[in-house]
């Protein structure tokens, strides 16, 4: 997102509240999955959203952020990211629909998102978004001190590719903090152009996978926002908000009964 910014290490007071941000997020994503049925409105997914995050404390974190409009990205099939909530779109049978979702608790930011199923879908569709599942927690197990987050990108590319997918290289994962968007970038991609920065312990990453059917191009549509893949084919979207520990990765966003690669 944009220019490099600062990294800023958390200590482990600073990590456990953004634990507990990121499970207010991950319950929200949780609920919407569990309640999303054909003919609901992506309007209806943004309010349930939003009185999940306040009834337990937080903040919707994407509402008039660099001015976005809604409290979800809602993204249905060829929409990548940023999709806007609206009351005429309804999703149908089939449909996939990635649910980004941001709180703000305490002073501290959560981020997630999942792309979930409407009804019963392809198994070509179903393919897609367990690969880039799977690519995410490929991702996620590169979280280790030390290591460079082009370690990170390397492992979701990879895998990513394998499968004949294609990684979007105009929208980027993050660092997390008391900002929503921290350095460092954390592409889905290799860059060969500049150094990658070591993964340090108090280090959180919002590791994101954007991978598409087709081509890696997309397209941000008039409103400004809805990012959409340049030939119309599906993309998935999955991301967690990750702490680097002495230990390993921490995952802060994991949704309760959550499958694990």
């Amino acid at each position: 997102m944009g220019s490099e910014k600062e990294i800023i290490v958390k200590t482990s007071a600073q990590i456990e509240i953004m634990r507990q941000a990121n499970r207010i997020a991950a319950g929200a994503l949780k609920m919407l999955e569990e309640n999303i049925c054909p003919g609901t409105t992506t309007m209806q997914m943004d309010r349930w959203a939003e009185e999940y995050c306040r009834d337990y404390g937080a903040v919707p974190a994407f509402r008039g952020y660099r001015g976005f409009p809604g409290n979800l990205c809602v993204s249905v099939n060829e929409v990548v990211v940023h999709g806007i909530a609206s009351k005429k779109v309804r999703v149908q049978e089939g449909d996939i629909v990635s649910l980004d979702f941001g709180t703000l608790f305490k002073g501290y930011y959560g981020d997630s998102a999942i792309t979930v199923p409407v009804g019963n879908i392809t198994e070509k569709h179903q393919h897609l978004l367990e690969v880039t599942r799977q690519a995410l927690e490929f991702g996620i197990r590169q979280v280790r001190v030390g290591n460079r987050i082009s370690d990170i990108s390397r492992a979701i590319q990879t895998h990513a590719e394998k499968h004949g997918y294609s990684v979007v290289r105009d929208f980027v994962g993050h660092g997390i903090g008391s900002t929503l968007h921290e350095g460092p970038e954390v592409p889905n991609y290799v860059q060969t152009d500049k150094p990658s920065p070591r993964i340090v312990e108090g280090m959180v990453l919002a590791i994101e996978p954007m991978i598409n059917a087709g081509t890696h191009k997309v397209k941000v549509l008039k409103d400004g926002w809805t990012v959409v893949t340049a030939d119309r084919r599906l993309s998935a979207h999955f991301e967690h908000s990750v702490a680097a520990t002495a230990a390993g990765p921490l995952v802060l966003s994991r949704r309760e009964g959550e499958k694990i690669a």
